[in-house]
């Protein structure tokens, strides 16, 4: 249950392709409930992921309004993309989707910018990573988002994308030494494609880099994914 705390209170919900994950957040975006996970159903439909993030809603208790970070493109509240979820995501209006269900205002964006939205400084070119299923992208300039970046599935290497080298299947397929050395290129190809300020990487394979990172280089918490929430309201 939410403790009394500062409204409004924000409902974040992130959406993966093992996991759906949520948490309440006050008005600062400080959590005021434990993080509720479920793992994502297969096949992953919007009917049967809608259940589970009716089961997280409902469990949370109290909420003002809703965030969602998603893994796909996301425009206007749509979700265009959907490579590690079934088919069926693409083209639906999540956010009029929520909104109707849970008679809240709901925001939905892509679950790197989501994340982002919680690491960035706010300082010039911010790029943000995430290692998860998929591989996750959002660009900020000095704190805004540059939305419908979509780096995952971009040609790299041998006619594969980053996705396919730096994804879950690529860490299982390459292991976790080869993936890493992948990695390692991967961050400086990216760099020589954005000249960022700073990079910060996230997802929840995060926790599998081996080597030391460039000093505007920062491994940040998966938790982000959730904290950023309240960053779509600003």
């Amino acid at each position: 249950m939410v403790k009394t705390a500062e409204k409004p209170l924000t409902l974040a919900i992130d959406v993966g392709g093992t996991g759906i994950k949520g948490l309440v957040l006050d008005a600062n975006g400080k959590p005021l409930t434990e993080r509720e996970r479920i793992d994502t159903p297969q096949p992953a439909t919007p009917a049967a992921m809608l259940k589970i993030m009716d089961a997280i809603a409902e469990k949370m208790g109290n909420f003002d309004r809703v965030s969602v970070g998603f893994p796909g493109v996301v425009k206007h509240g749509a979700t265009l993309t959907a490579h590690n979820l079934d088919a069926k995501w693409i083209g639906l209006d999540l956010q009029k989707v929520l909104s109707r269900r849970w008679n809240r205002p709901v925001r939905v964006a892509n679950d790197a910018a989501v994340q982002g939205s919680a690491a960035i400084r706010g300082k010039g070119v911010e790029l943000v990573i995430t290692l998860g299923t998929g591989f996750g992208s959002s660009l900020f300039i000095d704190g805004r988002l540059v939305p419908g970046l979509e780096l995952a599935h971009h040609p790299w290497r041998k006619d594969r994308t980053y996705e396919d080298y730096l994804g879950r299947q690529g860490l299982s397929k390459y292991g976790r030494k080869r993936w890493n050395k992948l990695l390692a290129k991967a961050i400086v190809q990216i760099e020589s494609l954005f000249n960022y300020d700073h990079l910060y990487i996230g997802g929840g394979n995060a926790v599998k880099i081996d080597f030391p990172l460039p000093k505007h280089v920062t491994r940040v918490p998966n938790q982000d994914g959730l904290l950023g929430g309240v960053a779509l309201w600003r």
